[in-house]
């Protein structure tokens, strides 16, 4: 009884104190953005556009990466936090330990077989013969760092599940700021060109996982490491309750995919270069949303396994009042300062920035819709109905762009390719807002 009243996922939260419980986790996911656009903006400025291309088109394989890594990480968490919020403490660190190994284990598998077809995969992922060299010598290094990236994803959600957000952020912030020295050493000083960039992210990985392990070692969470008992049902739970993660990162890594196909045949390098920048300052403009919505998951499932309805309805409100007004923040963000973005990467004049800043504009209605998104996919994961959450995150991040990419360009050209985002997330905010209805007697959060 003891560790439910000592746990902080127990509060009894304001806004400002649950702001104040997301916030490291919200800083943490804008570090992590700002230091991932960082490494393209060093690939861009100091090798040169045709690398920043060569990084796009490996991406879907660091996607697909990230979304096992974070399936495991946003599912065991329901299920950790559920056991927690039922004083199930033991047991709870009896699964994160399983989770923890298993993450480990895929991380090695997937290092081992990537590098034994290289050359393999990046031809499937479709680089032409000038950017064929750029991705091999990004993607050898960076696969031997799987294993780190894959427990550092895990990390990253399971210290917030633990109690100590605050830590997390402290943590992937240093791991941030020396991924971004290092890529200054080993790209400008040492000149290793985009094998520089790799190596700099992979010790970014490894970094925070090693401090991670020391941290859950010594037991000063509410979980600690302990002797897993083999549950094949918590591995398969947390695989579907989190698959909708997993559906987000593989679907991106096919729109990617996709992106990069129709931008090579319509604009050449120079496009792929383009619509790379779009998706990096997707992802720093969206880290908000990410990172709020990471943040209160544990506190969503912790009220939600203990059948406190009132505090559930509460921190639901609290939620989308912050996503709305942030969304309309980003949004005129993105508007008035997107130009100034674009030009991080590429100068003001070149090809690529008129192509980029020319999609950014239209690129930019997505920022209205995708936060409520985001956040109710985060939300029916953690109160564990991977289901509803996978469904929402398809439609966004895959069933409906796919559709769009394949038929807009045909119509519209180049405007096709950035109209097709924004009327995703336009479809996905309907069918998000019906599923909330639908599902609030069934859940009490409204």
């Amino acid at each position: 009884m003891n560790d439910v009243l000592d746990n902080p996922l127990s509060k009894d939260f304001t806004i400002s104190s649950l702001l104040k419980f997301a916030f490291p986790t919200m800083l943490t996911m804008v570090f992590m953005g700002l230091y991932t656009i960082g490494d393209t903006i060093f690939v861009s400025r100091f090798v040169n556009t045709d690398a920043l291309s060569a990084i796009n088109i490996v991406t879907p394989i660091i996607n697909l990466i990230v979304g096992l890594g974070t399936m495991l990480a946003t599912g065991g968490s329901a299920i950790i936090a559920r056991k927690m919020g039922a004083g199930r403490s033991k047991e709870a660190s009896q699964d994160f330990t399983l989770i923890v190994l298993s993450g480990a284990i895929l991380g090695i598998l997937i290092a081992i077989t990537g590098n034994l077809f290289l050359d393999d995969i990046i031809y499937f992922l479709g680089a032409s013969e000038i950017l064929f060299p750029y991705c091999k010598g990004y993607l050898f290094v960076l696969l031997f760092f799987t294993p780190a990236s894959m427990l550092q994803v895990l990390f990253q959600n399971l210290i917030i599940t633990a109690g100590r957000p605050s830590f997390g952020m402290v943590l992937s912030i240093s791991a941030g700021a020396i991924n971004v020295l290092l890529d200054y050493v080993f790209m400008v000083l040492l000149n290793m060109g985009i094998k520089g960039s790799a190596l700099g992210t992979g010790i970014g990985y490894l970094i925070p996982t090693i401090i991670s392990i020391a941290f859950f070692l010594t037991g000063k969470g509410s979980m600690q490491f302990k002797k897993p008992a083999f549950r094949f049902s918590v591995l398969f739970e947390s695989c579907s309750n989190g698959c909708s993660e997993m559906v987000s990162q593989a679907a991106a890594a096919i729109t990617t995919f996709l992106f990069n196909a129709t931008m090579l045949k319509l604009l050449g390098e120079n496009g792929v270069a383009a619509i790379t920048i779009i998706i990096y300052s997707q992802f720093l403009l969206t880290t908000l949303y990410i990172g709020f919505s990471m943040g209160v998951a544990p506190v969503i499932s912790y009220n939600y396994g203990g059948k406190n309805h009132q505090r559930l309805k509460k921190v639901f409100r609290i939620c989308l009042l912050f996503i709305v007004t942030v969304s309309a923040l980003i949004f005129a963000i993105s508007i008035f300062f997107g130009s100034y973005l674009v030009n991080i990467f590429s100068s003001t004049g070149t090809p690529v920035y008129d192509i980029a800043k020319n999609g950014f504009l239209i690129f930019s209605f997505s920022f209205l819709c995708c936060g409520i998104n985001i956040f109710t996919s985060a939300t029916f994961t953690a109160l564990s109905n991977g289901k509803i959450s996978a469904i929402i995150s398809f439609l966004r991040t895959f069933g409906l762009i796919t559709i769009l990419l394949l038929t807009l360009p045909q119509i519209l050209g180049v405007n096709g390719v950035w109209l097709a985002v924004p009327i995703a997330e336009l479809i996905t905010l309907i069918v998000s807002i019906a599923f909330l209805q639908k599902k609030r007697s069934t859940y009490h959060y409204m």
